[in-house]
């Protein structure tokens, strides 16, 4: 299974110098738990999440209005292309401890696939894994 079957193409995404506060809005008006941060071209450079706006405001005791996503975001961000399997996916999140995933045509920012996005899925992972250790097993010399 390849990542493009999995991943979610509405992108909720940020500007680097905008304020949590509107990266918040975001998460609230597309019902999701992270925005993609986007540099001044338009490229990835990390994740903000709920959670980092939540520890945010605590730890400084400021308003989201007066704290930038750059002071938050995650860095540095982990991608992948639409066309990588689910199962190398899944090992580079394991590896880099991550849960969610910017997807990258090129340059072009198309996608996001999310430890969420593949649990929903597992079933249909496990039965194309089941499917190719078949085929494996027929040609096996031994």
């Amino acid at each position: 299974m390849l990542v493009r079957e999995l991943m979610s193409t509405d992108v909720v995404t940020v500007a680097v110098d905008e304020s949590m506060a509107t990266a918040v809005g975001r998460l609230l008006d597309a019902g999701v738990g992270s925005c993609v941060v986007l540099d001044e071209d338009g490229t990835p450079m990390g994740l903000v999440t709920e959670s980092d706006a939540l520890a945010a405001a605590h730890e400084t005791g400021r308003p989201l209005t007066e704290i930038t996503v750059r002071e938050v975001g995650h860095r540095p961000v982990v991608t992948t292309t639409p066309d990588r399997s689910v199962s190398a996916v899944v090992r580079t999140m394991t590896a880099e401890d991550v849960k969610k995933v910017p997807v990258m045509s090129e340059l072009e920012l198309v996608g996001i696939i999310t430890l969420t996005d593949i649990v929903w899925h597992l079933s249909d992972l496990k039965r194309e894994l089941s499917t190719t250790d078949r085929v494996r097993n027929r040609w096996d010399p031994s």
